[in-house]
Parts: structure tokens; sequence; C-alpha cells
């Protein structure tokens, strides 16, 4: 995988813009982890206050022996922050790792509890449980997944779980083998779902948050259209769909939920792009805002931000797409209050802040872009 392939397959984020003036106090300003996908010294976690009034980022802080953190997750008490490491070459031939960090109060500041390995390589996305005690892990290059204990002081113990995905789809060029490309935990957190791209399935385990331990469910996988490619995946806050971005065919597919045995049943597929697009574009990430009322996912090559409304059944409708600003649009976070949406345009090197019309959904973009090295990974905590 050469590295400029990289850039169009994954997630990882940074930002930063200087305030001068603030009507929101420190208490009530959040903080905000963006990752630098580089090697040696350029790699980096940075910290930023974000302005709940202004919509503008201020950096407070910059954690570097962390090569290549492609994503980022922060535990449910905001004690620890989690990130995947990989000296030296991402997705190279040896296995990545995951960090373990304690965050240092409000100040941004991490300090490194320790490492363990991620078990494959080009390791791509991080979830953690609501207990705080499991973390799991998707590889994308090897196509599996992790789970791994999280120890009393937030460090990590080794991987109680593995699992090798098996098989392929019908792209050639994209799916002679599995990808594991995201590994989200359910909001009843029961269950992990798992996109793999290279098998066109969302892989489903058992969760046992005491153990991190990962059984198959009883549904072990549903299968997508073929050659959709899925990428990223997100339930909506009711907890009753979940869905999933499609990279190689640039649509989000909804699926039904069923909690009390793991179940998706398949509905609506939507696209992603303009009916007049024809060049070559992938979709990447996705993202609610809290109330539910508004969905968003990106379109790297067409460079766009597509915005859906959703319907009290879970159905999407387009309400607009419009640019990201930046160059491939990797990553999406969305502020607990629902009114800013943060993009990182990864290859494209910026950060662009949005506010969310709370009547609409619509986006209108906060200040100028932030430039700053191949962001890929945003964490509002």
């Amino acid at each position: 995988m050469s590295y400029e392939h990289v850039f169009y397959l994954f997630p990882l984020v940074v930002g930063m813009v200087l305030s001068s003036t603030t009507q929101a106090t420190a208490a009530d300003e959040p903080l905000v982890f963006i990752s630098a996908f580089a090697p040696g010294d350029e790699g980096a976690i940075h910290a930023y206050k974000f302005n709940p009034e202004t919509g503008e980022l201020t950096q407070v802080a910059r954690t570097a022996d962390v090569e290549h953190p492609f994503f980022l997750a922060v535990s449910p008490d905001n004690r620890y922050l989690y990130s995947i490491h990989a000296p030296g070459k991402f997705s190279g031939k040896d296995n990545e790792f995951v960090s373990a960090f304690e965050l240092e109060g409000r100040t941004g500041k991490l300090k490194l509890l320790n490492r363990q390995s991620s078990l494959g390589t080009a390791s791509c996305y991080l979830d953690i449980d609501d207990t705080g005690k499991a973390v799991v892990v998707a590889n994308y290059t090897t196509g599996s997944v992790a789970s791994l204990p999280v120890k009393a002081d937030g460090s990590l113990g080794e991987a109680a779980t593995f699992v090798q995905h098996e098989g392929s789809s019908v792209n050639p060029k994209r799916q002679k083998e599995p990808h594991a490309h995201c590994s989200v935990i359910s909001p009843d957190q029961k269950f992990v779902f798992a996109a793999d791209l290279g098998l066109d399935k969302i892989m489903a385990y058992k969760l046992d948050p005491q153990t991190a331990k990962l059984t198959p469910a009883q549904q072990p996988f549903v299968r997508t259209i073929p050659g959709a490619g899925p990428r990223h995946l997100t339930f909506h806050p009711n907890g009753k769909q979940m869905y999933v971005i499609n990279e190689l065919k640039n649509s989000i597919t909804e699926f039904d939920y069923d909690p009390a045995t793991g179940f998706l049943t398949e509905g609506q597929t939507i696209d992603t792009l303009p009916d007049d697009f024809t060049d070559v574009s992938h979709c990447a990430d996705l993202k609610f805002t809290p109330d539910g009322r508004f969905l968003y996912g990106t379109n790297r090559g067409h460079d766009s931000l597509a915005a859906f409304s959703v319907d009290p059944e879970g159905k999407l409708s387009l309400i607009e797409i419009i640019p990201s600003l930046g160059k491939g649009p990797q990553n999406l976070a969305i502020t607990a209050d629902g009114k800013y949406l943060l993009c990182a345009n990864m290859p494209g090197n910026n950060v662009v802040v949005f506010a969310i019309d709370q009547q609409t959904g619509k986006l209108t973009a906060v200040g100028e872009p932030i430039s700053i090295p191949s962001p890929s990974c945003i964490m509002i905590r």
C-alpha cells in the first residue's frame, strides 16, 4: 500500500485557530483532540479548546512520540485517551500498536501509560465501551479485529480476542481479501460490529466488557450490496437503526437493529454524490447530530459533505451536498450541543469548522480553513 493510497483509505486529524476574544469560560470549552497522521516527530496528537460561542479553536497542547496516530478513542470518564501507533511505516510488515494515555485534567496534555500490539497492520479504528474496560481495534490491511482489556489505571492489557476475517468480494482491485475498516460497539454495549470493506460484510460479535472478550453473534454477519465496500458505521441516537457508509459505491445503507438478538435487517440505500458526477470519489465517514435529526457523510474525490435529514422511521432525505473546503474529507466530529461540525480534510492538510443550522441542517463554514498537516481523526470531549 502506497503512502498516497493511505490518504484515501482511512481516518486521522489536526486543527488550530487562535482566539483573541472569547465569551465562553474555560470550563464551558470542550477539548478537541486531533491526530496528525505522519511518521517521526511530525506524528502527534494536538489538543485544542473549542469556543462554543464562536466556533474557534485554540491550541493548548501537543503530544509527540506517537507515529501515524490514525484513529483515537477517549474513555467515557474522560480520563484516558487511546491512539493507534505505527512506528516507521504505516501498513508495513510489522504489527502496529494501541497506545494508552492519561489525560492531565483539562489541560490537553497526555501522559503515555503503555502500548499493546494491535495484532495487525494499517490499524485504522478504535472504540471503547461505556464501562471503559474494553477497547476494540480494526486492522485494515490484515483484515482482522482485536479486543484489549483496560486495566484499573487506564493502561492496556494484551489482546483478549483476535479474529481473522476470511474471504473476498467482487472488486478485483480493492476486495481480493478482507479489510476490516471499523469496529463499533453497539449503544446497548452488547455487540461489536465490524465493517469489512474487502468482504462486503458487517461482521457481528458479542462483547463481554468485563473480560473484553468477543464471541460470534447469533447472526455472525450481514452482507452489503456487492462491491459497496462498507467502511464506517454508526448508530442512530435512538439505538434502533445502524447506518453504514459505503466507500466504493458512494452511498449510505440503513439497517434496522434488534438489540435483543443483534440482528440487522437491510433497509434504505441512498447516494452521497450528485447524479451528474462521474469522476472517481470514495466515501469515508458519517456522523449524526445528537438529536438524531441530521446525518452527514464525506465524499473524497468530489471533496464534499452530504447532509441528510432523518425522519421518525429512520429514512434519509438529501438536504444538500456542499464543498468540504479541502481535499479528501476524512473524518467528522459534531459538538455535544449539535451546533457545530468539524471536518478533517486529510490530504488537503486542513480542518474546517461548520455551523449547523438547527432548523434545516444546512452547513455554513465558520472562519477560514485551518492549515494543518494530514489531519485524520477528531475527538471532542
